[in-house]
């Protein structure tokens, strides 16, 4: 069977399953009070541990409460004793607890579908001895190096516990290393020390750990036959208007440090958002300033129309990235459209600019991703997640632009992608049918659940 993340996290495991998993959460938490406790750790730590007590205690009277529940099939009737994750980085978010204190680099948000994930891994390791879950990813770490602790934690979280690792304090302590730095300010208008939890050690230890269950294959190893690149970087100088809107995010993120603002009033993550869209260009921070002639956008423009017309008589395509300023249609100042009436403006049909926001259904995208392959619409205009994943459109692709940087690695690359090896799942199902027949022929299991980004 193969369904998608979104459908996968809809199947339940079962009630008493859910609430064995919740109270081994729980008993490592109070574990970590009591190691806190005997420590004299921060009080701040132990008010932390105890707030992912309330909140698992919570989940678990959630769980108790069955008069409305409906009586669906869970996931351990359906039979399934193999489960292929493609995409598997999209579950990185798995909750963590851990007594470090103010040290970037250590996320401990947690996504319902990450930990939905892990207990019907721990599911299938109790069936198969830890040889149930295989994972398919180009980017097992993209932006944090606990990532790799929760890699380990899906695919190897009996070798951990036999190693007395399975907290993270512990992992830390042994591969671990917090890292004092400069690094530049949020709000663009200094720089500042930082302490990251940003470097391994114990690195041959820890590789021989991760080899038991990965199968590392690098660009250099496999030789794919992908198109050779040339990466450029465009400097734009900002605007007079741009520097002293600079110049005032400081003042404001001063303000926050210092308390002197309430959060629903001003905040980092507000202030950091402004200045994204101020770097983007100065109209999304007000849309009375002037045009800059020198602006990022303008850039990106001059360069799309090049190879539009170099690119002639191949009709070749570009992607332009771009997660801010998306259309919306009321009328108002955003980059999409501004992008789109320049080029226009500079003799390129209307038709041959298409906005991946105008397709609605799968079956819209279908046909607006063979316009790209055919070379009918020759500039694609998108945002990384409606654009990224699963956007096989690299056959006469010609250039790829990022108008505002990415988060993860594995949001860049759509260009450089063989043309020999197709994905056909987004059109048809005979890829996916050949690779399940395959793998059938070649093993006892009888029943598998592949999903697929």
């Amino acid at each position: 069977m193969v369904i998608g993340h979104s459908q996968f996290e809809k199947i339940p495991l079962s009630p008493e399953r859910q609430k064995e998993i919740l109270r081994d959460q729980i008993d490592q938490i109070l574990d970590g009070i009591a190691e806190a406790k005997e420590q004299n750790g921060e009080r701040y730590t132990i008010k932390q541990l105890e707030k992912s007590r309330k909140s698992l205690e919570a989940k678990l009277q959630k769980l108790n409460d069955q008069s409305r529940k409906d009586d669906v099939v869970t996931f351990e009737e359906l039979g399934v004793d193999k489960l292929f994750v493609d995409e598997a980085h999209g579950f990185k978010n798995l909750f963590l607890t851990t007594k470090m204190r103010n040290v970037a680099g250590i996320g401990q948000s947690e996504a319902q579908k990450s930990s939905d994930m892990f207990a019907k891994c721990r599911y299938l390791d109790s069936l198969t001895g830890g040889k149930g879950v295989v994972f398919a990813t180009g980017t097992p770490v993209s932006n944090s190096m606990v990532e790799l602790y929760t890699m380990m934690r899906y695919l190897q979280y009996d070798l951990l516990k036999s190693t007395g690792m399975e907290h993270f304090d512990s992992w830390a302590a042994a591969f671990g290393e917090t890292v004092t730095a400069l690094e530049l300010a949020p709000e663009g208008g200094g720089f500042r020390a930082k302490t990251r939890f940003a470097k391994f050690f114990n690195l041959p230890e820890l590789m021989a750990m991760w080899k038991e269950s990965a199968d590392i294959q690098t660009a250099d190893m496999l030789k794919l036959p992908v198109p050779e690149s040339e990466n450029l970087t465009i400097v734009t100088k900002p605007s007079e208007f741009q520097k002293e809107l600079v110049a005032e995010l400081g003042e404001r993120a001063e303000d926050v440090r210092n308390r002197l603002v309430e959060p629903r009033d001003d905040n980092m993550l507000k202030i950091t958002s402004d200045g994204r869209k101020l770097a983007l260009d100065q109209r999304l921070a007000y849309p009375e300033l002037p045009d800059d002639p020198e602006s990022k956008v303008n850039a990106c423009v001059k360069n799309v129309l090049n190879v539009w017309h170099d690119t002639a008589s191949q009709k070749g395509a570009q992607l332009v990235f771009c997660d801010l300023s998306t259309p919306h249609g009321d009328g108002s100042f955003n980059v999409y459209d501004d992008i789109k009436q320049k080029l226009m403006a500079q003799g390129v049909p209307p038709e041959q600019v298409a906005f991946i926001h105008d397709a609605k259904t799968d079956a819209q995208k279908a046909e607006l991703f063979s316009k790209v392959r055919k070379g009918q619409v020759r500039v694609l205009l998108g945002s990384t997640s409606k654009m990224g994943a699963g956007t096989n459109v690299q056959k006469k692709l010609a250039a790829l632009h990022h108008l505002d940087c990415p988060w993860r690695p594995a949001d860049v690359g759509r260009i450089l992608r063989t043309f020999k090896i197709k994905k056909e799942c987004g059109g048809n199902r005979r890829w996916q049918r050949r690779f399940l027949r395959n793998w059938a022929a070649n093993t006892s299991d009888k029943e598998i659940i592949l999903f697929h980004a």
